[in-house]
């Protein structure tokens, strides 16, 4: 890789850690009020540790000529399946789930880098099969099944959430990639009665419970259906301008599980109300049109279909997080990026704005 140092950081696109930047600051704020009167109360200093770091990762990865991404989308893809293979096999099961792998003192979740090599390897599919045509249902079988093994592994975890982030993705990249309309009426009637079977066969007892719930959450409200209750009244209960910081009762008086991960939305919500909640949200907004002003912006369909794909990475993520804690969608147990505590996440997404700031270089550096 030849480039002038000079000439990189002078055209360096630094758009999108500015908008990574403003929304992790607020999200470290939340999650000091979150957990400041409680046992969890130092995890704010781990997450900005797990913050430095995936800046660096994602500086890191900014500078690879964004041509060596499609060079390796399959064999990053490949690599990948295996390791979910591997979990299954030889992970480490925490919390009812096998998600986990171990290499000495290095532990990670393959599911969360599967996210990426999808990406990778829809955007190179796509990239060399009729890039400039509509696609028929047949032209989907392929990019298909490259979604539908992942997804399979991770839910067979079980990790619902991410596997479901993945089929999502995938639909975003092809509604892209622009659809006969023949093809989306099969499209949607195979998604119907995927449903009914994975409802009806694939998912596990707690996990339809999960659904039920969501429809009455009232008919176990101290079982299943209590996080779902709690989230709601700290949301209500922050009205327009909210309590104020520090003041969420539901998190100072441990009345919601898991509020530093799942549920950061509703502290959130509840301490600063819905004037705060829509500033944050359009945060997040610019962030997503900024993926695509760049989508628009490059000159391949790879490219494009690569900045797309990161998009509807952080989209989906931030959607279905927003939606569950309000009430609006079954939990799913996803975090909302550069908000929710948890490394592995947080370096995801690190990740991900390296890779979209590489592409956005390229236009200009390499």
């Amino acid at each position: 890789m030849k480039f002038n140092v000079e000439e990189v950081f002078k055209k360096y696109d630094v758009s999108f850690f500015i908008g990574m930047a403003a929304i992790f600051f607020i999200g470290i704020l939340n999650l000091y009020s979150a957990t400041y009167n409680q046992s969890t109360s130092g995890l704010y200093k781990a997450q900005m540790l797990y913050f430095i770091l995936s800046m660096m990762v994602g500086f890191a990865v900014s500078l690879i000529n964004s041509k060596n991404f499609y060079r390796i989308a399959y064999y990053f893809y490949a690599i990948n399946v295996f390791l979910l293979i591997l979990v299954l096999v030889l992970g480490k099961v925490g919390m009812g789930a096998q998600r986990w792998l171990s290499f000495g003192v290095i532990r990670f979740q393959p599911s969360e880098f599967m996210k990426l090599s999808l990406v990778f390897v829809l955007a190179r599919w796509f990239s060399g099969n009729s890039p400039y045509d509509e696609i028929s249902f047949k032209q989907l079988v392929v990019p298909g099944v490259l979604t539908f093994i992942p997804a399979i592994l991770i839910i067979a975890q079980p990790d619902l959430g991410t596997g479901l982030i993945l089929l999502l993705i995938f639909s975003m990249i092809i509604y892209y990639r622009k659809l006969k309309w023949s093809a989306i009426f099969k499209v949607v009637l195979l998604a119907a009665l995927a449903g009914s079977v994975m409802y009806k066969f694939g998912l596990k007892e707690y996990q339809r419970k999960r659904i039920q719930t969501f429809i009455n959450p009232y008919q176990d409200a101290k079982g299943s259906g209590y996080n779902a209750i709690q989230s709601e009244i700290a949301i209500g209960s922050g009205r327009i301008f909210g309590k104020g910081y520090l003041k969420s009762s539901q998190a100072s008086l441990n009345f919601l599980p898991e509020n530093h991960t799942d549920f950061v939305f509703s502290i959130f919500n509840e301490e600063h109300g819905l004037f705060g909640s829509i500033l944050l949200i359009m945060l997040y907004c610019i962030l997503f049109l900024r993926f695509l002003w760049l989508a628009r912006s490059v000159t391949n369909v790879f490219d494009s279909v690569f900045c797309v794909g990161l998009m509807a990475i952080f989209f989906w993520h931030t959607f279905i997080n927003m939606a569950m804690v309000s009430g609006l969608l079954p939990i799913v147990g996803l975090p909302l990026p550069f908000m929710s505590y948890g490394g592995s996440s947080l370096i995801t997404f690190g990740i991900c704005i390296g890779l979209a700031t590489s592409i956005s270089n390229s236009r200009s550096i390499f």
